[in-house]
């Protein structure tokens, strides 16, 4: 670890979700100071206790993991996304302006329509189609316009060992049944929490070297896409998941897996079409490459998470 890593320490929102969780395990392991908080700690939006903590505990940057992801719901319950996803942000965004620290808050590929053909970069139109996604989209408008020193980081089909997601669901259900339907006419790009919460990790520590680096030395701030190194269908995802877990053991047989269209399988929200994003701003400004989803699919397969 850089020494000017050992004077650094984070403070991590959303902490009991994947990648809250993920962002937990990578700091102890990394030995970087930090601390958690959960819903049940804090309201992001309490902005009198979060101070409280900024200067009880010397934070030098806030990493904003939590957010209200589920996209179906969030149709029918505006207000609560809304105060998670943009009012939280906002207030988190003046909070770290007022100290002068940086703000690493994630967003999603759903603040895209989805009507690419190529791989979306962080300067492609945003268009969201659901409450979901516009309130996500609010959410890095709100970070921009109030805290000059922010990653604004995009990610996409997040996956982990923790909490609920796609690779956990299909692991479930491929026990229980021998047939599955899984929507094949959306692609997008698997990412795995770890690597995300490896990314967010890594970028802060290059800040807050440039930040400490007395000979001027700039911190690159701005919007950063950041995803899984393979484009996929969710048909494609199931099948490398069944494929990986049966390799190692953990399942019997492989399910019929059925591709059926979106229009089969209707849904309160809209999901975009095609939200694959390219990884090469960040790799070119961070040097962060991209997650090896297969690999972590591989491993999280064979230990069966539950």
């Amino acid at each position: 670890m850089s020494q000017a890593s050992n004077d650094m320490h984070l403070l991590v929102t959303g902490a009991n979700g994947q990648l809250g969780q993920c962002l937990a395990d990578q700091l102890k392991a990394q030995g970087i100071a930090h601390t958690l908080l959960s819903r049940q700690d804090a309201d992001i939006n309490d902005t009198v206790v979060l101070e409280k903590i900024v200067a009880d505990k010397g934070v030098t940057a806030i990493v904003n993991a939590a957010a209200y992801t589920a996209v179906d719901k969030a149709e029918s319950e505006p207000e609560l996304a809304k105060r998670i996803n943009e009012d939280g942000p906002a207030a988190l965004a003046k909070l770290c302006s007022r100290f002068d620290i940086p703000l690493l808050h994630v967003s999603t590929d759903y603040v895209f329509d989805g009507n690419s053909q190529t791989p979306y970069v962080e300067t492609d139109q945003t268009n969201p189609s659901g409450v979901y996604g516009h309130t996500k989209l609010n959410g890095e408008i709100a970070v921009q316009r109030h805290c000059p020193k922010h990653i604004i980081l995009r990610t996409a089909w997040v996956f982990s060992e923790y909490g609920n997601n796609f690779l956990k669901t299909m692991l479930r259900l491929a026990k229980e049944r021998d047939t599955l339907g899984v929507v094949a006419d959306q692609f997008g790009c698997p990412t795995y929490a770890g690597d995300i919460a490896k990314a967010l990790i890594s970028i802060a520590q290059q800040i807050h070297a440039a930040e400490q680096d007395k000979s001027g030395a700039q911190a690159r701030y701005g919007v950063y896409h950041y995803a899984g190194d393979e484009a996929v269908s969710w048909h494609g995802f199931a099948m490398a998941i069944f494929e990986e877990a049966h390799q190692q053991g953990v399942l019997k047989n492989i399910p019929t897996v059925n591709a059926i269209a979106t229009e089969a399988y209707p849904t309160p929200a809209k999901r975009p079409a095609y939200s694959v994003l390219s990884t090469a701003k960040i790799q070119g400004d961070y040097g962060v490459q991209p997650s090896e989803w297969r690999k972590a699919c591989a491993v999280l397969s064979a230990s069966d998470p539950r």
